[in-house]
């Protein structure tokens, strides 16, 4: 057996958590390979809403195995209340949720260092979610980590090692930390996550797909927010392309088989960084107002654009996509004309392969425009019911990127996803 990954492909926020939880009854395993508690992965079925951050998205289907991989940064204190809180909805997460050992520890201390951190950047802030997230990635890339598995492994001493380190550093750059409250939070939150199956996550992924199970590996943020290939600096710390599956879940390139590679009819973006097709007049605003672009997690306003053609080729290429997925395409449902960036103009040269620097002083989106569908898409059942209009523009995107769209979201439902015909 193969794994297959699920990714987004822009600037995070494509609807990877409803589409994890469609899948998910395809699968036998799902398992979170990067990121912290900033994925902000939104899932609406039944009349409610729910907002996952650090557990994965495939909780709510038929009692499949979850994982927290290795690849992930866990807040103890956030993890405890996003567990009591699906629990009170009836799930029983101890039953369906396995974290791993090798999961790097966010210790209240990271959340004080990322604050002083963007404050020294003055008007060069990167728009970090707050949580600590770098600070955590950081300490483990530097050898000076504190790990899940440490939790049975003189923890103490380690805990208090990693503390004294960071308010030293704190205390350099200007700051009086102070976080006794939040210190006994999180060691009452270390105390409850005790309470769940903490394993060797590579070895179990491993068995399992020797034991012929199929397993799904769920990414965060978008492949331009990933640290390598995105708009450095502004990314987030971890590597949310298709590789990082190997890494964070312990899996060999060559057990990697279907690449879902999630994208939104627009384009969106939140906090700071460079965003070619940005909309800053009412069209961008009408297209925030209809896609409720605010941050599931932060409640931050997304910045909103046309959609980027070249920086999804790049996507694409990088993470090996086999199938796209498109989201929210509803929220273009009324509008007269649909505009796609095509190629960058930089200092008047027509540039079609995503560049090293994307600031804006730099660079003119070269758009195509294709007509609107004018039609209220959210009520359908199949593809057959699209207008002509909605099937030509999906025949532009695919011939365009030169991979099927296979899923076509129209709305925020788990019933409102169409499953197209290959």
């Amino acid at each position: 057996m193969k794994v297959d990954v699920l990714l987004g492909l822009q600037w995070g926020d494509e609807g990877k958590g409803k589409v994890v939880d469609v899948l998910t009854t395809r699968y036998d395993v799902v398992a979170r390979f990067q990121g912290g508690p900033n994925a902000g992965h939104t899932l609406e079925f039944e009349g409610k809403k729910y907002v996952l951050r650090s557990i994965p998205s495939g909780i709510f289907q038929h009692g499949q195995t979850n994982i927290i991989g290795n690849g992930v940064v866990l807040d103890p204190v956030l993890f405890r209340e996003e567990a009591e809180a699906l629990e009170k909805s009836g799930i029983d997460l101890k039953k369906v949720l396995k974290l791993s050992k090798k999961a790097h520890l966010i210790l209240p201390t990271h959340r004080l260092l990322d604050a002083a951190n963007e404050k020294a950047k003055g008007g060069a802030k990167i728009g970090t979610t707050g949580k600590g997230i770098g600070p955590t990635y950081t300490d483990k890339v530097s050898r000076n980590g504190l790990r899940l598995g440490d939790v049975n492994h003189d923890f103490e001493k380690k805990y208090k090692a990693a503390r004294d380190r960071h308010v030293a550093i704190l205390k350099s750059m200007g700051e009086t930390p102070e976080f006794t409250e939040l210190e006994q939070k999180w060691l009452d939150a270390i105390e409850y996550i005790k309470g769940y199956d903490i394993i060797d996550s590579e070895h179990y992924i491993n068995n399992q797909l020797k034991a012929g199970k199929s397993v799904l590996c769920e990414g965060a943020q978008g492949t331009l927010l990933d640290v390598d290939f995105g708009s450095y600096p502004f990314v987030t710390s971890s590597n949310t392309v298709c590789a990082g599956a190997c890494t964070g879940l312990g899996v060999a390139p060559n057990r990697i088989g279907e690449v879902f590679g999630i994208f939104k009819a627009y384009c969106t973006r939140v906090g700071s960084g460079p965003f070619p097709t940005e909309l800053f007049d009412e069209t961008g605003k009408r297209i925030r107002d209809l896609g409720h672009e605010y941050g599931a997690v932060t409640g931050r306003e997304r910045r909103c654009g046309w959609i980027d053609l070249v920086a999804l080729k790049y996507a694409i290429m990088l993470n090996g996509v086999t199938q796209l997925i498109m989201m929210k395409s509803d929220v273009l449902d009324d509008f007269d004309e649909i505009k796609a960036c095509v190629a960058y103009d930089i200092n008047g040269e027509r540039v079609e392969e995503f560049p090293f620097s994307i600031e804006e002083e730099n660079i003119t989106p070269v758009y195509v425009t294709l007509p609107g569908w004018k039609t209220d898409m959210t009520a359908f059942k199949n593809e057959e019911e699209f207008p002509q209009a909605f099937k030509n523009y999906i025949d532009f995107l695919e011939k365009e990127l030169e991979t099927p769209i296979s899923i076509v979201s129209i709305g925020p439902d788990r019933e409102q996803t169409i499953i197209r015909k290959k």
